[in-house]
This record gives C-alpha cells, structure tokens and sequence, in this order.
C-alpha cells in the first residue's frame, strides 16, 4: 500500500515537472542566431546608377588596392585572338591569373608547369620550365608577380622560385615545408605568400630564404579556393581559409591585429568556405564569402564597420562610393561603400535555362557596363545605369576565368588557351 501511494506522489511530482517545462518553453521564445538569407529577387529596379570617373585601363599591372575600378574601356568582341596550350586538367576548381607586365607582354602557365611569355600579337618571346619529370606529371599550379627583371613563382607542390623576366632562365629554386595557396605579394626586396597549412610566409626576392613566417589557425581539410593577401605601406593584410583576416609588420611579422570573421563552427567545415579576393580602399578592406557575409573592416584597427548579407565569393568592384558584386545565384549587388545599404539588386541570370548549373566566375567593369564570365562559357553584358541585360556572348561551353582588360584588349582563360578580343 506504501509503495503504491509513493508510486502515486512520484508520478504528480513528475508530471508537474513536465508542464512547469513546458510553459517555461512556450513562452517569450526568440531565436536568438537565426541566418539571414540573403536578397534572391529584384530590387529597387527603377534606381539608375551614375559613374562619371574612370580609370585607365591597364588596372590589372602593379596594382596594390587590388580593385579594377570603373576601366576606361568598352570591348567589342570582334576580333579574337587565341594562344593555345596544354590543357589544365584542374581548371574548373581553380582560380589563375594572367599577369601582365609593363610593356603589355603576359606571363602564363601549362598543365606541365612551363611558363611562357607572349607578346601583344600573341607571338611566344620564350618558355621555361624548371620542374623535373616527376613534378611535371604532378601537373603544379603557379601564382606568380614581378619586380624589376625577376618573376617570383610560387606553386602547388612547395616550390619557390625566381626566373629572368627577360628570358625565362632559373635565378633560384627553394622547397617549402607546404604548398602554396594565394596571390604573391611584392614590397621592394621582400614577398610575402600563404600555403595550405596557413602559414604566412615571407621570403627574400634576392635569394629565396625565408625571412619569417606567422602560422595562423589551421585545419585538416583545405580549401581550394586561393587566398588573398594585399600589402600596404609596411602592413601585410592576409585573409586565410578560416575567414581569419591578419594583419602583420612586413620588416619582421609580428602581429598588428587579427579579426576572426567566422564562428568557431566553421572549423568543423572550413573547407566549404569560399572568401573572395580582398580590396583595400581608403584604410577600409573589403570582400565577401559563401556564407552570406560581406565585410568593411577597418585596416588601421581590425574593426568591422559594417556587414551586409551578400552570398558571394567573388572579388567586389568599387567605383566612386558604390561597391559592385554577384550573388552566387546570379544576383548584381550595388552597395553603398561607406554605410553597407543595399541600393539595387538585379537577376543578371533572367535569361538563362537550367540557370541552378551555372554560376559565376569573375567580372570586371568597364565603361558603366558589367562583363560578367560564367561557368557555361558566356560573358553577360549589364548595363550599371539601368540593370539592363544588353547581350549574352558565347566563347565556348565550358568555363572561362574573370575577364582581364590591358592596353585596349579583352582577355580571358580557359583551360587550354588565352582568348583575347578588342
């Protein structure tokens, strides 16, 4: 009989328990973190956008703001120009750059690792290559800059190394502790790259040894997105595949600030996260990611000045006091630089089928139009005062990179040429 009437008190206890949770649960509840989708449809399309500054059109040589601008120049598609070569079997998961130099010759790569050099009629003024037979069947990926008469190359086995601008010959060759993942960036003797384990190193452009290195947060799985790294004055700023942005003294690499721009979630899967190129501007950094997440932080202190929601992992454009970038999903952002206010957004996709297969690649603006390369082979032509789709240019069906603009030519890669039209 006791046991039957404990078994009876135990049972209200518990059932009372369980109503007090209950209510507790249902009332006044907010999700505190709750993501912000970003803008997938048309906004403010009456708005019209005015540009009335442009720069010259050779923005892609020697440019340490890293942003294009809005480019003295409107390409007509008329005339193509193709220099062939073996085919990069890893293009499509890649991001390369043609590099021009100062007298409008271009510096490129093969699937074998040699380097060659061209001149404006596509003529070859010489090749290089400086891999062995192994490395050449490993098929490298190079990031390359120059000064004065050397190119710095950087690659994806661990390699570092310098050859003669003028005629492709080996100055020196170093092995690294890891493969190389970003941009090379140059400030007098020294230069300064990241490779997969996060590590930003620093090397001497004379003689190849490492001066100092900073290793920031890493993780097991990578990226294959490249990093980003832009040099100012004696500050390096390097984003790396955390969404750590860092900033260090290039004469010794000791740490001026560090901004984490990402929950400490995404170390479980930094290797879907996808940053675009950086852009310095006015003591601001800009750029956006994957995530929904468009940054203005600022260079002096590391503080964020704002964040707006952007899912893009593709290098912004800013001309005078508007920030331009697309959406994953084919969406043109025009941005406010200074307050992060979203002005317009525009479906530059409008008109393709299947659009959930195409993505975009790169885009520069030139002349208030908007040429923007995707994954199928097009450039899509956008007008910037009115959104108008003025025309959709076929190169091929396969992916083509961002478009570059120097010396009154259009270019662009893909895996196994360089197009250029005028």
């Amino acid at each position: 009989m006791n046991r039957t009437i404990l078994y009876l008190v135990l049972l209200f206890l518990f059932s009372s328990c369980g109503q007090n949770n209950k209510s507790i649960e249902n009332s006044n509840t907010k999700i505190l973190f709750e993501e912000i989708k970003p803008i997938q449809e048309n906004l403010n399309s009456n708005i019209q956008i005015k540009l009335s500054k442009f720069i010259k059109n050779n923005s892609f040589i020697n440019n340490n703001s890293n942003n294009n601008g809005n480019i003295n120049f409107e390409p007509l598609f008329e005339k193509k120009k193709t220099y062939k070569f073996s085919k990069i079997k890893q293009f499509n998961s890649i991001d390369t750059d043609i590099l021009f130099i100062k007298n409008n010759d271009l510096i490129y790569f093969d699937n074998r690792g040699t380097i060659f050099r061209i001149n404006e009629n596509f003529d070859t003024v010489w090749k290089a290559n400086h891999y062995s037979k192994k490395e050449k069947k490993l098929n490298p990926i190079l990031y390359f800059n120059y000064i004065n008469n050397r190119i710095i190359i950087v690659d994806t086995l661990s390699n570092v190394f310098s050859i003669n601008l003028d005629n492709g010959e080996l100055i020196w060759k170093k092995e690294s502790f890891s493969p190389f993942n970003s941009n090379v960036a140059i400030q007098k003797d020294k230069f300064i790259t990241i490779d997969f384990d996060n590590v930003i190193r620093c090397f001497s452009v004379i003689d190849g040894n490492e001066l100092w290195n900073f290793k920031t947060e890493n993780t097991f799985i990578k990226s294959q997105k490249k990093l980003s790294i832009i040099i100012k004055d004696d500050i390096v700023y390097s984003l790396n595949n955390l969404g750590d942005l860092t900033a260090l003294n290039i004469n010794d690499g000791s740490l001026v600030w560090q901004t984490p721009t990402q929950s400490n979630e995404i170390f479980l899967n930094a290797f879907s996260l996808k940053n675009s190129e950086m852009i310095l501007m006015n003591e601001t950094i800009y750029f956006s990611n994957n995530k929904n997440d468009l940054f203005s932080i600022d260079a002096r202190t590391g503080i964020v000045k704002w964040k707006q929601t952007v899912n893009s992992s593709l290098k912004s454009t800013i001309s005078e006091n508007f920030i331009f970038n697309i959406s994953e999903k084919g969406y043109l952002f025009i941005i406010d630089k200074d307050t992060g206010n979203i002005i317009r957004v525009t479906d530059v996709f409008l008109n393709f089928k299947k659009r959930e297969k195409i993505y975009p690649v790169g885009f520069v603006v030139a002349k208030n139009k908007i040429y923007l390369s995707t994954n199928n082979g097009r450039i899509v032509k956008v007008n910037v005062v009115n959104s108008e789709i003025e025309d959709i240019i076929k190169f091929n069906n396969e992916k083509i990179s961002r478009p570059f603009i120097n010396n009154g030519h259009f270019f662009l890669i893909k895996n196994n040429a360089i197009i250029r039209s005028n």
